[in-house]
């Protein structure tokens, strides 16, 4: 059996909206440049055919793991969530007091992690350990870059 994705009902749109845009648009697309590459003659040495084989196989590829994550999604009812424990789909306002600064995360399912915007994986070392935990609570957390203390200050929705 297949491994369950959880994710947020946001984070199932944007893999709908992302697998229609590749399945339409961008296959559109590379199927033109391999038209136009093979308009240039001989494929043996014909490197823009080449590459735009290997962009579609990257695409089809990309295409089959959208609808497995999406045939295995678990949607989290983030409505039902409590502010008690953070869960998946809590957003957690910590204070790292191994750096002394402040700052916030939204747990999400590991499809939907990026970092970069304050979404971390249930399944990276900061969101497993910080998952049950309510606020007050302090938590270790060992990470390639060493052992981090976080005291979760605000859980919310």
């Amino acid at each position: 059996m297949a491994k369950q994705v959880m994710v947020t009902a946001e984070g199932l749109k944007q893999l709908e909206e992302e697998l229609d845009y590749l399945k339409g648009e961008k296959r559109k697309e590379i199927a033109e440049k391999i038209k136009v590459a093979r308009s240039y003659g001989d494929l043996s040495e014909n490197s823009e055919y080449d590459d735009a084989k290997n962009e579609q196989a990257i695409l089809e590829a990309r295409i089959v793991t959208i609808e497995a994550t999406l045939k295995n999604a678990v949607i989290i009812d983030e409505d039902a969530i409590n502010n008690e424990h953070i869960h998946i789909g809590s957003k957690v306002k910590l204070e790292n007091i191994t750096l002394g600064r402040e700052m916030e995360y939204k747990i999400v399912g590991s499809n939907e992690s990026n970092p970069s915007q304050g979404k971390i994986s249930d399944e990276s070392p900061v969101g497993m350990a910080l998952l049950g935990h309510s606020v007050g609570d302090v938590v270790e957390v060992e990470t390639p870059a060493g052992v981090f203390g976080f005291k979760v200050l605000d859980i919310s929705r």
